[in-house]
């Protein structure tokens, strides 16, 4: 394993949370436990992510497409999540995170949005990890409640249609303001994006690994982050410096 001294740190890291449901199953529980167990992982990968000095940090948390699951699986994630943002809270005020829910949050429950709020309020002017966790969150969805938000804008004539540029359209999407990932993580060996931040990717390196994220480590991150070295980042054609 590489001297972390001599690594190239990503600024913003995205990862996509697979294999709980499988992990559960490989050890005779249900998906349920899987899923609590993943979240303990998010809490500990946080810490480690900003401790190697990673500045953001993306988690794909619940999907559009996660609402066709069994109902008592995607109601026990309702209240993981519940659960969660109360531990997100308590975690966010030690380590000074900054959090931010990504994401339709209109399907939410009340209660689970007051959550959100209340946690994006408090952590708002915290100068750690900047930690955004995607729920509700769909690519393509985003990407279609931002341009009926820039076609509101030139109806109104707040702005003319030829004034809508890249910039304009990432300004409107729900990670306003947050650096573009550059690398993806993605556990359990899947190899697909699944609907993640589709726009942000533009340029972003994939890894993906075989571990389950129940048993996604630090030393599972230093893999990922030492593959990214490995790459030949280029722009447009032009190499980073």
């Amino acid at each position: 394993m590489a001297d972390m001294q001599e690594l190239k740190i990503p600024n913003h890291v995205a990862i996509i949370l697979d294999g709980n449901g499988r992990w559960a199953k490989s050890k005779g529980m249900p998906r349920n436990y899987g899923h609590v167990q993943g979240a303990k992982t998010v809490e500990v990968i946080c810490e480690e992510a900003y401790r190697m000095g990673i500045q953001y940090l993306t988690v794909y948390a619940f999907s559009t497409e996660n609402w066709s699951r069994p109902q008592d699986e995607v109601d026990a994630l309702m209240k993981l999540l519940r659960n969660y943002m109360k531990t997100c809270l308590t975690t966010a005020k030690k380590n000074r995170m900054c959090v931010r829910v990504i994401g339709d949050k209109t399907r939410l429950d009340e209660d689970i949005r007051t959550r959100i709020e209340e946690l994006e309020e408090a952590t708002k002017d915290n100068d750690g990890l900047h930690f955004q966790i995607a729920i509700n969150y769909g690519g393509r969805d985003e990407i279609v409640r931002a341009v009926k938000k820039l076609a509101e804008k030139v109806e109104g004539g707040t702005i003319k249609a030829e004034e809508i540029s890249e910039q304009l359209i990432s300004d409107t999407l729900d990670t306003k303001g947050i650096p573009d990932p550059d690398l993806l993580i993605r556990t359990c060996n899947e190899q697909r994006i699944s609907n993640f931040l589709l726009w942000q990717l533009a340029y972003t390196e994939f890894y993906f690994t075989p571990v389950a994220w129940p048993d996604f480590s630090k030393e599972e991150l230093i893999k990922a982050v030492e593959a990214y070295n490995h790459r030949n980042r280029k722009y447009g054609g032009i190499k980073e410096e």
